[in-house]
């Protein structure tokens, strides 16, 4: 049996938005090209929370920034590198409360946006600090700092590979 596209799912995560359907339309996959466009443009790191896939226990995979669910398309401009878990805890988020302002602000977009003007590590270099309202958000919306990144944060800091050099290092 094959399914003709579009076609309707319900949402399997219904504590993120109100029970709705989502009609998906058929995405093209990624190039050879492309996909080494997106990882060696990244570093091969986590463009959310900056962990190296080389040292990951997840899958890494080319994440729609913009959603396909909220009409983001499949180029170059709207896909980042990301570890599972940042993929995972971002779904189809594109904004979050920032805890300070408590406005709802836009998620970070690695695309648009330069890392080192929204977060910074702290002095352990084991915690991403959110710098602005949109820092902020995207570190907990993302969960940046959860317990099993932490972990390799610090086994790297010790390995002399933790924090990731700069683009001006």
């Amino acid at each position: 049996m094959s399914l003709a596209f579009p076609y309707l799912i319900f949402s399997p995560r219904i504590w993120d938005a109100p029970f709705t359907i989502h009609q998906f339309m058929p995405r093209r996959p990624l190039s050879a090209e492309e996909l080494a466009t997106v990882t060696a443009r990244s570093g091969s790191r986590c463009e959310y929370c900056q962990c190296p896939s080389d040292y990951s226990a997840q899958p890494f995979v080319c994440e729609h920034i913009t959603p396909i669910a909220k009409g983001g398309q499949t180029d170059l401009s709207n896909i980042c590198f990301a570890c599972g878990g940042c993929n995972g805890h971002k779904y189809t988020k594109t904004e979050a409360l920032d805890p300070v302002s408590k406005r709802v602000v836009p998620l970070y977009h690695p695309r648009i946006h330069q890392w080192s003007e929204h977060f910074s590590w702290s002095d352990d270099y084991l915690h991403v600090i959110g710098l602005t309202p949109m820092g902020r958000a995207t570190v907990i919306a993302l969960k940046l700092n959860r317990q099993a990144v932490m972990n390799i944060r610090s086994l790297l800091l010790l390995a002399g590979k933790h924090p990731p050099k700069t683009e001006n290092e």
